[in-house]
């Protein structure tokens, strides 16, 4: 079993359904956490699951307020943010005409430009201590397009060229960013769907399911841990063989 002892750790969205996966196995490896989310009851839940991480609600489409986020959890974990996990994120699918501009630049700003900031004030705390991980997660969409999601697979794609830069600008400086580019996992929305598109979703997966959720959980754990220690700027795919870089 992986352990990530000591390691402090932000991650985004932890009462998704991703999130919350991650956000066990973190726990379970024994590292300092702050989880954020916006619901509330949710936050709750996971603050009476897990005894001492902290929970902090905030909205990270709130731009102006990120860098002051940043410094508050930066004292949180005592002048030390090893890793930050770019987890959170949103859809508003519309087909490409018909997509109002707010529903793109909702999108975007989250998706995009909140990890970019997030990352952008992480990175100025890294640098000082010398070491950092980035951990942002992605999707298959950003790589094949999807119908209905040219805003979201934007996101996606340019959040992919915005951690290759980063590795570059950081790697002598002793920071990884990296990638997780998740496709079909099993949750409320897959469980939603009606079973004859279930099964034509799974005939474009090679493993012939969808994922579950500690599937990508367990590669966060792999980029997290000194096992991924030479690997940076690089994309993960965990599809089950839905795309094949």
């Amino acid at each position: 079993m992986i352990e990530l002892d000591n390691l402090n750790i932000i991650l985004t969205g932890a009462t998704g359904v991703i999130g919350s996966s991650i956000l066990e196995k973190l726990y379970k490896a024994k590292a300092n956490i702050i989880a954020t989310g916006t619901n509330q009851a949710k936050l709750d839940s996971l603050k009476n699951n897990y005894q001492n991480i902290t929970i902090k609600k905030f909205d990270i489409s709130n731009h102006k307020e990120i860098e002051i986020f940043i410094n508050e959890c930066n004292e949180i974990l005592e002048n030390k943010i090893d890793i930050l996990i770019n987890n959170a994120g949103i859809t508003l699918d519309n087909l490409a005409i018909r997509m109002k501009e707010e529903e793109w630049h909702k999108v975007i700003d989250l998706n995009l430009t909140s990890s970019f900031l997030l990352s952008k004030n992480v990175i100025k705390k890294m640098l000082k201590n010398k070491s950092g991980k980035i951990i942002n997660i992605t999707s298959v969409v950003g790589h094949t397009g999807n119908l209905g999601q040219t805003n979201y697979a934007a996101s996606k794609a340019a959040l992919i060229g915005m951690s290759k830069s980063l590795a570059l600008e950081y790697g002598k400086k002793n920071l990884k960013i990296n990638c997780i580019s998740p496709g079909f996992i099993q949750s409320e929305m897959t469980d939603k769907v009606s079973e004859n598109y279930k099964q034509s979703l799974k005939a474009k997966i090679a493993l012939d399911r969808f994922g579950m959720p500690e599937d990508v959980a367990n590669v966060v754990m792999f980029l997290s841990s000194k096992l991924s220690d030479y690997i940076t700027g690089e994309t993960i795919h965990v599809n089950g063989g839905m795309y094949f870089s």
